[in-house]
């Protein structure tokens, strides 16, 4: 196991233990996530689930977990998911794994977020890793010509790119398309976020803000833990 996937997966345990029986918990998506995922079950809790993706749904079902559906449980009480990058405040660039609105969707539904991350993942200004921005499929060309030009107006001077894999784009569990923003440095993640958001044709993007509470961050010295 390399250095980086032996830190993924002491966050993940380390976030495993903060689930209780009797919680509905949030399952985040990639390769962190799944480390998380994988020590939960094997804590045999009665505890109910709701997954971000598919596949995430498939791996809890496969180990024995109880997977249900946003919405036909209560508040969930704790979602645990991976980041693509970590910044000041706990604010994060999420997506990579393909599946951003949904797990907005179920982040914003919980009680309280834990992040997990290895120590690469931390960062002081974000950007560095491209932002990804989620599109209706109908129109996505002209979608991301609206896109490069609200870039423009945060001095990010980057055409977005079609997510493409296997030369075919890739679809998210809900049709939609995914572009990707080399930003380079993103100055200001709130008001980007909010120009983004509100461009017809784009669905969601990948800024997480001001929703996690806390960060476990797996380190060569074990795991550190960050607040907001």
């Amino acid at each position: 196991m390399s250095d980086v996937d032996a830190q993924k997966r002491a966050a993940g345990e380390a976030a495993a233990a903060l689930v209780e029986s009797g919680m509905v918990v949030g399952l985040g998506t990639g390769s962190t996530a799944a480390w998380f995922v994988k020590a939960l079950g094997a804590r045999g809790l009665d505890i109910v689930c709701v997954a971000t993706s598919q596949a995430t749904a498939d791996l809890a079902s496969s180990l024995g977990m109880t997977v249900g559906e946003l919405g036909e449980t209560r508040t969930i009480d704790l979602t645990v998911d991976g980041a693509d990058e970590i910044g000041p405040g706990l604010s994060l660039i999420k997506g990579a794994g393909g599946a951003l609105l949904r797990e907005k969707l179920v982040w914003e539904a919980s009680r309280r977020c834990v992040v997990i991350a290895d120590a690469a993942k931390s960062v002081t200004t974000l950007g560095k890793f491209p932002l990804s921005i989620e599109v209706v499929a109908f129109g996505h060309k002209t979608t991301s010509l609206r896109i490069c030009d609200t870039l423009s107006e945060f001095e990010i001077a980057m055409m977005p790119r079609l997510r493409v894999k296997d030369g075919a784009p890739v679809r998210t569990d809900g049709g939609n398309l995914i572009y990707d923003a080399a930003c380079g440095r993103i100055e200001e993640p709130a008001a980007l976020g909010a120009a983004l958001k509100s461009l017809t044709g784009v669905v969601e993007h990948g800024l997480f803000l001001d929703l996690a509470d806390q960060a476990l961050i797996g380190t060569a010295d074990g795991v550190t833990t960050l607040e907001p």
